[in-house]
């Protein structure tokens, strides 16, 4: 597997890459939270450990944030916060488990086999199609009329949720409770940037049109019958 640990304590973290190899495992390191965040949304892992005290970027934030772009990836907490409300924290946050340091290393192999075989039995994601659009959740990839479409994270995410909600209207709150997970001051344009991201990069050179704006009601992903 390969494995990004978020981990701030250079020991543990030398420790646990010394292990986790020695079990033929990929591990990269990343000493903070913000480096942790960038390094989990712009290389491909298997898996991610990750300690919620961390410098720059709490690790709940940092799964949050996650979550919000990646919903396959298994996330491990490994932290010494162990009361009950921490575990439900990190569990809530988008964690598929919760280990308390000190911990037995065979115990967290365990563990890390345990996500291993749950995300191998996970039923795959069907691609979505709108037209000639396809978005495959599986390997992230966008088409339209067959040309690869580059896409950012967060558009990714968002015409994710259009496209499974294709012919029905959602509102700007219904967009950022489940594209940002979060909520921006209602005056805000940010849903209206990426929706113009998407419509340049989708719609701009191709017909029909498919992404559309209902004044007053928020957006609506659909073939243009008129």
């Amino acid at each position: 597997m390969k494995i990004l640990l978020v981990e701030d304590e250079p020991k543990v973290a030398a420790f646990l890459q010394k292990g986790l190899s020695e079990q033929t495992h990929l591990v990269d390191i990343a000493a903070d939270g913000l480096l942790g965040l960038r390094q989990a949304l712009t290389t491909s892992y298997d898996l991610i450990i990750l300690d919620q005290l961390l410098p720059g970027l709490s690790g709940l934030e940092v799964c949050r944030q996650v979550r919000a772009h990646n919903t396959a990836v298994p996330i491990l907490m490994l932290t010494a916060l162990g009361e009950t409300d921490d575990k439900i924290r990190g569990l809530d946050a988008g964690a598929d488990d919760y280990l308390v340091k000190p911990f037995a290393f065979q115990e967290l192999l365990a563990r890390i086999r345990a996500l291993s075989r749950r995300r191998q039995e996970a039923p795959s994601q069907p691609v979505l199609r709108l037209a000639d659009l396809t978005l495959d959740p599986m390997s992230k990839q966008v088409t339209r009329a067959g040309q690869t479409i580059q896409l950012t994270a967060r558009e990714f995410a968002l015409l994710h949720y259009l496209l499974r909600n294709q012919g029905r209207v959602v509102s700007r709150v219904d967009i950022l409770e489940h594209v940002w997970e979060t909520s921006f001051d209602t005056g805000s344009n940010v849903i209206d940037v990426y929706i113009n991201f998407l419509r340049k990069k989708l719609d701009k050179d191709f017909s029909p049109k498919l992404i559309h704006t209902l004044v007053g009601m928020g957006y609506v992903a659909k073939v243009n019958e008129s």
